[in-house]
């Protein structure tokens, strides 16, 4: 299927991940790390992959801890490509 064949709700689609934030020291940035457990190819384990995502985080209101969904964007700053949808479940 072509670009221009495409729906505009399928041509777009950015990557949403959910993760725990686990810094939040810098000012409108949290470092969101993203676990996915994927099966190895050759001995069948189950094994767990750990990605640190920076999220833009314009209130400051995001504390280490919290779980987020977060969603991909244009380029914010060098290494910036994340924005968050929303806070799923907060630290306590």
């Amino acid at each position: 299927m072509s670009a221009e064949t495409a729906p505009a709700s399928e041509r777009n689609t950015r990557k949403v991940r959910e993760g725990i934030v686990t810094s939040n020291s810098m000012d409108k940035t949290a470092v969101v790390t993203v676990t996915e457990r994927v099966r190895h190819s050759l001995y069948k384990k189950t094994v767990q992959r750990a990605k640190k995502l920076y999220v833009h985080d314009e209130e400051n209101d995001l504390n280490v801890g919290d779980r987020v969904r977060v969603a991909e964007t244009r380029p914010l700053s060098k290494n910036k490509r994340w924005r968050i949808l929303e806070v799923v479940e907060r630290a306590r």
